[in-house]
């Protein structure tokens, strides 16, 4: 039945994937907290998705074609990632400690890991490939606002964020799906984009209560926003450069 629909419309394959995905975990999350233990069906939801998406792209070798193989960029020609550096210490600036239990940590870092590469593969392999033979501009655009729009359901699940730092973090997530894209496009891998996806989320569980603070909360976005839209700025013009890429 998924082949039928990829082979049938790869967009409403996407799309379906997008709405599995949102829905299932929001449901995960929500039983999670229900019997007291944050992340314990939303982990189980993740693995399942993870599971099907990777047997229905190894079965029909389609791994390379959505950015799972080695990238094909040089590391100087990248800057090294840097900017993904700076990205990942934002949730370490006020020091770490323990929020929740062992097996929640632990469950919680796992699902992370789960939803970066959920995430990168679905709105950066799946949704952008299925839309940039028609256009690579309006791929990226739509790619990127689908991936911030989608952290809105943060303000649906009850995550305790208040509502300015919710907003500002789909711009944010919106920059940084844009900055994702870019890295996408001139590596052609999606390897770079899941690891430090999967790695920021998973930081995020050990930040202190200084990244709870309001002020911190704004700080943070703005500074996200800046340094990974300015890093896909320069990629995107870096690889203009190589390719001619509009």
């Amino acid at each position: 039945m998924l082949k039928k629909l990829y082979d049938k419309s790869k967009i409403w394959f996407a799309v379906l994937f997008i709405i599995l995905y949102c829905t299932l975990f929001s449901l995960g999350d929500y039983f999670s907290t229900l019997v007291g233990i944050e992340k314990l069906f939303t982990f189980d939801v993740g693995l399942i998705l993870t599971i099907l998406l990777l047997m229905f792209l190894k079965r029909y070798g389609l791994f390379k074609e959505y950015g799972l193989c080695k990238s094909k960029s040089t590391l100087k020609s990248m800057i090294f990632y840097l900017p993904i550096i700076v990205m990942l210490s934002v949730n370490l600036w006020g020091g770490v400690t323990l929020n929740y239990s062992v097996l929640e940590s632990v469950l919680y870092v796992l699902t992370m890991f789960l939803v970066g590469f959920l995430e990168e593969v679905i709105f950066r392999g799946l949704l952008f490939n299925a839309m940039k033979s028609s256009s690579v501009k309006w791929a990226v655009i739509v790619s990127s606002v689908t991936f911030g729009i989608g952290h809105i359901i943060n303000l649906i699940n009850g995550t305790g964020v208040d509502l300015l730092p919710n907003l500002l973090q789909v711009v944010y997530a919106t920059t940084a799906g844009f900055m994702f894209v870019m890295i996408y496009l001139k590596s052609q891998s999606l390897i770079v984009c899941i690891l430090s996806h999967g790695l920021f989320n998973a930081l995020s569980v050990f930040s202190t209560s200084l990244l709870q603070d309001f002020t911190m909360q704004i700080i943070t976005a703005i500074v996200l926003t800046i340094v990974t839209g300015a890093y896909a700025v320069y990629l995107a013009i870096s690889l203009k450069r190589e390719k001619g890429v509009e």
